[in-house]
């Protein structure tokens, strides 16, 4: 489908089929969907309705994602291939038309380079507006046709047939460049246009792609590999370190860490035991264990999370682009034009060439009309905003994102790897022993053995010293506590508060006091200690990024609403929202609630910026009128979102917003400067001026004018590479 108007035509087909209920098209990303009674009509009969008028619908096939996506980049390839033989053929006919046109037979080899790109090439645009004239309605691809095609006929008339026009005192002359051109320059655009759209299906190609093809379950204490889409529930299935979890479950034997961030967005790894729940697409980290499948296929979290993304995809109507909507106005009225000047030149033009000047002033009128000043005016802009955009690490998917971010009133930020860095790091370490040098290296080698995903962050923070060389004996995972090993003949520990008490450790009043002030601040506190007393304390956090406070007090200032959501605590969420300045957050939100709270606020006449970075930000991302990714987040997050800040500041977002009012603000420039050239050219064309001064504007001055409303929109657009965001 190449346009709005397409998928009218497909949804009102569908509808009228005997058989179907109800029926809805979806042009963004290309999808119907069809309640109709099986007995009455068969999926056969629904896709021979829609081959009946020029499309075709997707039946019977295993993968239909990947069928569609292969037609689309058919599509793209054969418009790629168009769109450049296009441009080869256009440049010698621009030459021959500008400083050849009186050499031998010019014309002839301009009709012979041009015929195959205006009916060969741009064949679509003729056929596309067929299909708009059979439904009763006008599009840019009627302009296109129209104009191009009555520019060759004359052209090609005045080629064979040129003592017509000199028996009448007139030059003929021929306008195949400009319909070459035209045709070039809107396929062009249209290329453009499918780019952005390839890529609409990739986010949730790589959300099933989360879910392993096979998967080990258990059979008479033996392990099968089988298909996932064969399990049932109540199969007892087998997770490996390292392995993604198939489907939705309960742990009944074993115990590891899950790293979860797909659904909670938070970078520190889950601990799993016996009877705990795990959820289909997340990544085991180094244990094994054992689980009862409790939700398949299409009841899983990721199922649904898949479901929700699509389903906020598709709730969204398709914006008819602001220069489709003027055009569907434009067409008619200068078709009507046209027409009312050949009938007003036939009546009252000189009655020895009323025909030639009424077919000339009219055919002016066409020509002078084109829609390449019209058609330039938002691509040209956009180009140059998504380069401008490029340039200060902003990454914009479409031009729908840079119409709407001017107009955002209401900005949601994820808390992890938006706000903060997203990973745990240590933020404080007070040793209370002055041999600082020797127990550091105990204690990277006491981590280093670990599995807790903290334990990274210490090593990390101490660098691998020596630790790693040093011999530990008796090395002990102690589940939901943390580790133990004994060195030259005394034990260390490192872990948490309930470890210390059970080995009846002394903590000193000192310490406690400053344990609860980190804690107060939502820092997860480590303790090192010997066997009697307490040798170090460790605070690790997810640091907050050092220009959040000041982007968001930058938003707030515009007047902007911001708000906060994580799947944190509230006590952690309490602290990021008071140190960036944040009143309004919610913690604790699942991937859906994130979604419904977006969809909420546009509810309330908000419209809304959602900015993540996680696959638990897709469905919010989705459903967001302008969605923005962290640049060092996930690829799906990315994949969602119409923009991405590649240097994950988000001091990139005020300057997004500023991007999008700048490049709408050239775009209605242009359209006045595109409105107001043809404003005053099309009435001069059709002869205005002639009764009072007798003037006459010759088609080829209308072709060069038209060209001339070409450069200055061009040239507008241009002067977005200078601003200052």
């Amino acid at each position: 489908m190449s346009c709005a108007a397409c998928a009218v035509s497909v949804e009102s087909m569908l509808k009228t089929t005997p058989g179907v209920v109800d029926a809805g098209v979806n042009y963004a990303n290309q999808q119907a969907w069809v309640e109709f009674d099986p007995k009455a009509v068969s999926q056969q009969d629904l896709q021979n309705a829609i081959r009946s008028i020029g499309y075709d619908l997707i039946i019977d096939a295993e993968d239909p994602q990947a069928v569609q996506a292969e037609a689309q980049q058919r599509h793209y390839e054969s418009l790629r291939q168009r769109t450049i033989w296009a441009a080869v053929l256009s440049v010698p006919v621009v030459i021959i038309g500008m400083f050849f046109m009186n050499g031998a037979y010019a014309n002839e080899i301009m009709l012979v380079l041009s015929a195959p790109v205006v009916f060969g090439l741009g064949r679509s645009f003729f056929v596309n507006a067929w299909k708009q004239a059979r439904h009763g309605k006008t599009n840019m691809d009627t302009l296109v046709a129209l104009s191009t095609g009555i520019a060759f006929l004359f052209s090609t008339f005045n080629t064979f047939n040129p003592q017509f026009w000199h028996a009448r005192g007139i030059h003929p002359h021929v306008y195949f460049e400009t319909a070459a051109v035209i045709i070039t320059f809107i396929l062009l655009g249209k290329l453009l246009e499918e780019r952005a759209k390839s890529n609409t299906s990739s986010a949730i190609k790589k959300l099933m792609g989360l879910q392993p093809k096979t998967v080990r379950i258990v059979e008479n204490e033996a392990e099968i590999e089988v298909p996932v889409a064969s399990v049932r529930v109540g199969q007892v299935i087998v997770v490996r370190p390292g392995e993604k979890i198939p489907v939705d479950g309960v742990l009944i034997s074993g115990s590891s860490f899950v790293d979860e961030s797909m659904i909670s967005g938070e970078p520190i790894p889950v601990e799993k035991k016996t009877d705990q729940a795990v959820f289909a697409g997340t990544i085991n980290q180094k244990g094994s264990f054992r689980f009862r499948a409790a939700k398949v296929g299409a009841d899983t979290v990721l199922a649904q999370i898949i479901r929700m993304v699509q389903d906020a995809q598709g709730s969204k109507a398709p914006v008819q682009k602001l220069v489709d909507r003027i055009a569907g106005i434009f067409v008619p009225v200068v078709i009507s034009i046209a027409l009312l000047t050949f009938v007003v030149w036939m009546v009252f033009g000189p009655a020895e060439n009323a025909f030639a000047q009424a077919l000339l002033t009219s055919v002016t009128v066409l020509v002078i009309a084109c829609p390449c000043a019209l058609g330039l005016a938002t691509p040209t802009a956009i180009m140059v905003g998504v380069g401008k955009g490029a340039d200060n690490q902003i990454l914009i998917k479409d031009a729908e994102s840079l119409e709407l971010g001017h107009r955002v009133n209401a900005v949601v930020l994820d808390k992890t790897g938006t706000i903060t860095a997203g990973k745990p790091a240590v933020t404080a370490l007070e040793w209370q022993s002055s041999e600082v040098a020797r127990l550091s290296s105990i204690l990277v080698a006491l981590e280093s053995q670990s599995e807790h995903p903290l334990a990274d962050a210490v090593i990390d923070h101490l660098g691998p010293l020596s630790g790693k060389t040093l011999t530990l004996e008796s090395f002990e995972s102690l589940t939901g506590r943390g580790v133990s090993a004994r060195y030259e003949d005394v034990t260390y520990l490192v872990g948490n508060r309930r470890l210390l008490d059970e080995r009846g450790i002394f903590i000193e009043p000192g310490i406690e006091q400053r344990v609860n002030q980190w804690q107060h601040d939502a820092q997860t506190v480590v303790y090192f200690a010997d066997e009697k007393t307490v040798l170090a304390i460790i605070a690790i956090a997810d640091q907050i990024k050092e220009t959040s406070k000041a982007a968001i007090q930058t938003l707030k200032n515009r007047g902007i609403e911001v708000y906060m959501l994580t799947g944190d605590n509230p006590q952690t969420a309490g602290a990021v929202a008071q140190t960036v300045g944040l009143t309004d957050f919610r913690a604790e939100v699942m991937p859906s609630d994130k979604a419904a709270f977006v969809k909420e606020l546009q509810n309330r006449g908000r419209v809304v910026a959602m900015v993540g970075d996680g696959i638990n930000d897709s469905q919010a991302l989705a459903q967001a009128d302008v969605s923005m990714a962290m640049g060092k987040g996930s690829d799906i997050a990315m994949d969602v979102a119409r923009m991405t800040l590649i240097t994950s500041d988000l001091g990139s977002i005020p300057k997004a917003l500023e991007l999008s009012r700048r490049t709408v603000q050239v775009i209605r420039q242009n359209l006045f400067w595109a409105f107001i050239y043809n404003l005053i050219g099309i009435p001069i064309a059709a002869g205005i001026l002639f009764p009072f001064n007798g003037f006459l504007l010759n088609p080829m001055m209308a072709g060069a004018a038209m060209a001339l409303s070409s450069v200055s929109v061009v040239s507008n657009s241009l002067r977005l590479r200078s601003i200052r965001l």
